[in-house]
């Protein structure tokens, strides 16, 4: 658990289980605001269940930064997670990659 800067323009969020999730997504979400020039890059390996709220705030969490011209990386997402962003029509907006290190030299690239 925990958000940590990874680079200067970039945040590693280790995500919590439920209910901490929701708590730490609106950490992370103000921080972006604050900040306004990061990409995010949110760690799944604690999570086995999103909640629709969680849901919500992920979506709001992108939605900030796209709009900011920066990206939101999921990475280490269990595939019961993954089940739910196909089922809800998430999984073609939101990015997703293997580990932490693909996601990361994934925005390295682009920089």
């Amino acid at each position: 658990m925990g958000i940590q800067d990874w680079a200067e323009d970039i945040i590693l969020v280790d995500l919590p289980g439920e209910p901490q999730m929701g708590e730490e997504l609106q950490s992370v979400t103000q921080i972006a605001r604050d900040r306004g020039d990061c990409d995010v890059v949110v760690d799944f390996s604690a999570i086995d269940i999103v909640t629709s709220s969680s849901l919500s705030k992920l979506l709001r969490l992108r939605k900030l930064l796209t709009d900011c011209g920066h990206k939101l990386i999921f990475c280490n997402v269990a595939p019961a997670t993954r089940g739910i962003f196909t089922v809800t029509g998430l999984d073609g907006v939101f990015d997703l990659a293997d580990d932490k290190f693909v996601a990361l030299a994934s925005l390295q690239i682009v920089h």
